[in-house]
């Protein structure tokens, strides 16, 4: 299968790879969790609106959100539990550390501004009972969150992560995943980033050391046989 980054690597680029024998497939474990990382609405705008959603994604977004929603409810369906995560600013700023020596606070309802329309999750969203949401403030699913206890707690080895931005908060998410010896899966239509290059390349950079960035439909189809929250090499794929 050609990968989104194929069309950037050169003949010498590729011959490194195989030097190095870089990408090879990790595959998925057996109790998997599925990690929503930032799927706000601030991230994906408003087609009819898009130049008043300052962070907003465009239509790209918008487009990985329904693959995302795929993901999610074929987990749920499975027992599979989703784990979302919103980032989130005080409207004051006090808590935007570094980040704000980078980038003005915005003072916008459609930015990542807590109790605003855009730090709630994307509404094609619904997280189920078993479910957990949480905020974060750091690039990182991780960061600073009780996302590792939880892991280690359902015992999960496959951390299938979703959502955006592909440069930013994913890269860092997955970076994080393989740093704690944990198999790191990534849909690649099912994460979104602003800026093309940026996401071509942060999917290279993952697949090519800390993850798998596999075609959704593979990852729905494991995740459809899984049962219980398990899975389940027996059962056919649905």
């Amino acid at each position: 299968m050609s990968m989104l980054w194929d069309q950037f690597l050169t003949e010498a680029d590729k011959a490194v790879l195989a030097r190095g024998k870089f990408g090879r497939r990790m595959g998925f474990g057996q109790q998997p969790v599925v990690l929503v990382i930032d799927a706000q609405r601030y991230m994906v705008g408003e087609p009819e609106d898009e130049k008043n959603w300052p962070s907003s994604c465009g239509e790209v977004g918008r487009e990985a959100m329904r693959h995302i929603a795929q993901v999610v409810l074929t987990a749920q369906q499975a027992e599979v539990p989703c784990i979302f995560t919103r980032f989130e600013i005080d409207p004051s700023g006090v808590d935007m550390g570094v980040y704000q020596r980078k980038r003005d606070l915005l003072e916008s309802d459609r930015w990542c501004l807590a109790g605003s329309l855009g730090a709630e999750l994307s509404p094609l969203l619904v997280p189920a009972a078993r479910d957990l949401v949480f905020v974060k403030k750091k690039p990182s699913g991780f960061h600073g969150t009780p996302l590792l206890g939880y892991l280690i707690d359902r015992g999960i080895d496959t951390v299938i992560v979703v959502g955006g931005a592909t440069s930013n908060c994913i890269r860092a998410t997955v970076f994080d995943c393989a740093s704690y010896n944990y198999r790191a899966i990534v849909p690649q239509e099912a994460v979104f980033d602003r800026i093309p290059i940026s996401h071509a390349i942060s999917l290279f950079d993952m697949d090519r050391q800390f993850a798998d960035v596999l075609p959704t439909p593979e990852v729905i189809e494991y995740l459809s046989a899984c049962h219980g929250g398990r899975f389940d090499a027996g059962k056919s794929a649905t």
